[in-house]
């Protein structure tokens, strides 16, 4: 009686760990979350741009998404927020990606920090130093086991375009990327790309993707046409994506309506140049850029476009998946 009851404990028992195990695989095939400190600097504009590695030591945080369970190697896109911070559309894209079977790697460079959002002072962290941020995730994901190290593509906004798209230079690969990684792909959404930089048509021979509003009157699209005709006349695989109608963050559904940020701090009447290495001057006056500049003024409308922000999901994800054979 006892050996049968036993005997009847150890088959529920296992029952109960296969039911268990099927529930983890169920839950582990819709995504596994892992979160890691990430060591990375905080520099300045100049010293960033002087190549300098000597900033102060910093931990901020990453969260990886991986899309499905097993031990194969995946394709992997780094997302970086912009000012506001890791906002809503990180997680809209993260769902997008790994449902397309890309693991995801937010980046959070403000919380580390103790920074709240650089809506109204963008002196808080320089968005070309986030570069540093972006080349520390690359090498951490690039020795993870399941991630391809050759299939790791970056992508920002607004401000974390900055990074996203700079770090396809030459220059700062040279810098500041760590040894043997180097992304797949340069994707920015509603970039600023209003400076001139030193040697800025050098870039990766790897693709280059910018998604842009048309009516975005925070960071206009003008700029970015500029410079992606330089990038593809010096023989760069780049391009811009434009959306008639859409305005800064189209793609943050959460938005009520269309809003106004009357403290917004924007450049977008500005140009500026690099003229030396680390000298950022304004190119209509010829003077040290500044924040004091009459050009920078502040005021910019928000607002979330559905049918851009569907066309941009769809094309990006085509585009990676033709990018890394999925």
């Amino acid at each position: 009686m006892a050996t049968s009851f036993v005997r009847a404990l150890i088959g529920l028992f296992a029952i109960s760990s296969a039911v268990l195990s099927l529930e983890e695989a169920k839950a582990e095939g819709i995504f596994r979350t892992e979160i890691y400190p990430v060591q990375t600097v905080t520099l300045g504009t100049v010293d960033f741009l002087l190549g300098k590695n000597d900033g102060k030591p910093t931990t901020i945080a990453g969260t990886l998404r991986i899309p499905k369970p097993g031990a194969d190697r995946l394709p992997a896109v780094v997302l970086v927020h912009g000012s506001g911070g890791v906002g809503f559309n990180s997680g809209m894209w993260e769902d997008e990606l790994n449902k397309a079977g890309f693991a995801t790697f937010v980046i959070d460079s403000f919380t580390g920090r103790g920074i709240n959002n650089t809506i109204v002072d963008q002196s808080q962290l320089s968005s070309y130093a986030m570069m540093n941020d972006v080349f520390a995730a690359l090498g951490m994901l690039a020795k993870h086991p399941r991630i391809d190290p050759g299939k790791i593509a970056v992508m920002g906004f607004s401000k974390g375009a900055v990074p996203s798209l700079y770090a396809s230079m030459m220059r700062f690969q040279k810098a500041y990327a760590p040894e043997g990684a180097s992304f797949a792909a340069y994707i920015g959404f509603y970039t600023p790309c209003n400076v001139a930089l030193i040697d800025d048509e050098k870039v990766s021979a790897k693709p280059i993707r910018l998604y842009h509003g048309i009516a975005d009157d925070w960071v206009p699209v003008g700029p970015c046409r500029d410079y992606v005709a330089r990038l593809k006349k010096a023989g760069a695989d780049a391009s811009l994506v434009e959306y008639p109608g859409a305005y800064h963050i189209f793609d943050f559904q959460n938005i009520p309506g269309t809003m106004r940020l009357p403290q917004a701090l924007t450049a977008r009447n500005c140009r500026f140049e690099e003229k030396q290495p680390g000298a950022i001057v304004n190119s209509d006056t010829g003077q040290p850029a500044s924040a004091n500049d009459a050009c920078i003024e502040r005021g910019a409308t928000i607002a979330y476009n559905a049918e851009a922000t569907g066309a941009a999901r769809k094309d990006v994800v085509e585009f990676l998946s033709k990018l890394f054979n999925k």
